[in-house]
């Protein structure tokens, strides 16, 4: 789709109506065990991850990715190493840090970070875990679903930006726009796959989403 089209008023309403559905909107008030912040091409990501780190929630500070289709040719290396480079220099020390670079999906992010935690022996029990805005809620069902201690406290967070100050030259707003429907997608199919825990889906969102695919927003359907 073209800039054009997603400058459209009613594209724009219909993206907001997604962007704001997957995010849990959840306050950060507790420290956890762990930030675990989950790699991808908005770098904006690892600053929330580690200024939470910074502000006390957190005593280790977990980045965990490979290198995905959006990334592999934007980054050198593992998008976890890029990410805990910018925390770095934001003053988080390295004894810190615990690096996962392997991952190429979120179930990928759950399992490997939690057989890299097994190997150092390290019992976590509560995370904050840090995603972009419009994969908040897939993250989270993800994680409730697949992570093995059925018991761990999860809650989820993300970069606070309204979607009209979202997408910059990073994250165009078609691409934002084409992930969105395709997540959307993914929380209603993925529960029955075993993939995720089932989230309730508002007629409208649903519609909103329905909207965008006749628009030619299907770039990422499962």
């Amino acid at each position: 789709m073209s800039g054009d089209e997603a400058a459209q008023p009613d594209v724009q309403q219909d993206a907001e109506t997604l962007y704001e559905y997957h995010q849990l909107h959840t306050e950060i008030t507790q420290k956890a065990d762990a930030i675990f912040c989950l790699c991808s091409l908005d770098t904006r990501v690892a600053e929330r991850a580690a200024q939470l780190f910074l502000d006390g929630y957190g005593d280790h500070l977990i980045f965990s990715g490979g290198s995905g289709k959006l990334t592999q040719d934007r980054y050198d290396r593992p998008e976890a190493e890029v990410f805990a480079d910018i925390a770095r220099r934001m003053g988080v020390p390295e004894t810190s840090l615990i690096v996962e670079p392997r991952s190429t999906n979120t179930g990928e992010n759950v399992r490997y970070t939690y057989a890299l935690l097994q190997e150092r022996q390290l019992s976590l029990r509560s995370f904050i875990l840090v995603q972009k805005p419009y994969m908040e809620r897939r993250t989270y069902a993800t994680f409730k679903k697949q992570w093995p201690d059925a018991d761990a406290d999860i809650l989820v967070t993300s970069p606070r930006l309204a979607w009209r100050d979202y997408p910059n030259e990073d994250n165009p707003v078609d691409l934002v726009i084409n992930i969105a429907v395709g997540d959307l997608v993914r929380i209603r199919e993925y529960p029955a796959r075993g993939f995720q825990i089932p989230q309730e889906i508002p007629d409208e969102v649903w519609t909103a989403a329905q909207r965008l695919i006749q628009r030619g927003y299907n770039s990422h359907l499962p």
